[in-house]
């Protein structure tokens, strides 16, 4: 499984010393956001060439790195998908946000629309039609 992702380490300042602690104050302007889509792929070669693209594409990535990630995309769907999805596209145009840390993945899935497994969670069904309308 590919995991795409900017992370943090631990920062430290003069002495080894750990920077202070942030508030609740400062925190709280911190949201996770969690997204989970499960998408249908109908055609694998577009997907796998518009990820080689992408990759032939980036600058910035080595080639060692690039050589890797053209044999990960071409041995495997999902994880071309994972190359094409940028989970800042999902926030970009969204006034007063700025993304600071995004992690994503792929994986291959069995999926049955019919199975409880994959029901919506109960606070995602409306049960009342009126609560549709006023909504």
């Amino acid at each position: 499984m590919l995991v795409k992702g900017a992370g943090h380490g631990k920062v430290t300042g003069a002495k080894g010393r750990t920077l202070r602690g942030m508030s609740t104050e400062e925190t709280s302007r911190f949201v996770r956001l969690r997204v989970e889509l499960v998408v249908e792929i109908d055609d694998e070669g577009a997907v796998t060439s518009a990820a080689l693209e992408r990759i032939a594409d980036d600058p910035e990535m080595p080639a060692e790195e690039q050589a890797h990630a053209e044999s990960a995309v071409t041995e495997d769907t999902a994880e071309a998908l994972a190359y094409l999805v940028d989970p800042f596209d999902l926030v970009s145009e969204v006034p007063g946000v700025e993304l600071v840390q995004a992690s994503w993945s792929s994986e291959r899935i069995d999926y049955d629309p019919d199975s409880p497994e994959w029901d919506l969670d109960e606070d995602d069904v409306v049960e009342d039609e009126e609560e549709v309308a006023a909504g």
